[in-house]
């Protein structure tokens, strides 16, 4: 639908400009907001490179496992049908990690990781598990404690305090998080 969608606002607003003599002010923005998008873009490719590069030198120490004992509780709790495989618990480990540090572009090859060795595990291949179905809420609505790529987009376009939106940014992920996963456990035990 959105591809019918733009192409027709961009012929509609092309068609408009040339009515109303307002040809080179679309010019103008065109350069403009080009330039902006490959300044962002960059910004944002060296926030991802700094964050997944910390989050690999994490995975080659003991850090992951270390971590992997301290969120073991939560994943146990959330991830009941995966108690028993350490490799999967610590995919899903590393990917509430990276989704806490606010890295979402980071944290997709992590989840898709352990969403691959979730699908091995599951004995209805054509049908989400419990486990998957609560990974996809907790990745939809995760807890960020720095919003890393928000913060990367404000400083880019030189707000004077790109990081205030943390406090606000915390309260609305927590709240999300414990409603998807409160809805998600419901939707399982009223499906058994």
């Amino acid at each position: 639908m959105l591809n019918i969608l733009w192409p027709i606002f961009i012929i509609i607003s092309f068609i408009y400009a040339i009515l109303t003599g307002n040809v080179q002010n679309v010019n103008n923005a065109i350069f403009e907001s080009t330039s902006e998008a490959v300044k962002l873009s960059i910004t944002l490719l060296g926030t991802m490179c700094l964050w997944t590069g910390i989050m690999k030198i994490a995975q080659k120490t003991s850090f992951v496992s270390k971590l992997t004992i301290l969120l073991r509780p939560i994943i146990d709790f959330l991830f009941p049908e995966m108690r028993k495989n350490k490799v999967v618990k610590e995919q899903i480990s590393m990917n509430i990690i990276a989704n806490i540090l606010g890295l979402g572009n980071a944290a997709t090859p992590l989840g898709l990781k352990a969403m691959k060795s979730m699908q091995e595990e599951n004995e209805k291949k054509d049908t989400v598990s419990n486990s998957m179905a609560m990974f996809i809420v907790l990745n939809t609505a995760s807890l960020q404690l720095i919003p890393t790529t928000v913060i990367a987009i404000r400083a880019s376009l030189n707000s004077t305090n790109p990081t205030s939106i943390i406090i606000p940014v915390w309260g609305a992920t927590i709240a999300a998080a414990i409603t998807g996963i409160l809805v998600t456990k419901l939707c399982i035990r009223c499906n058994k």
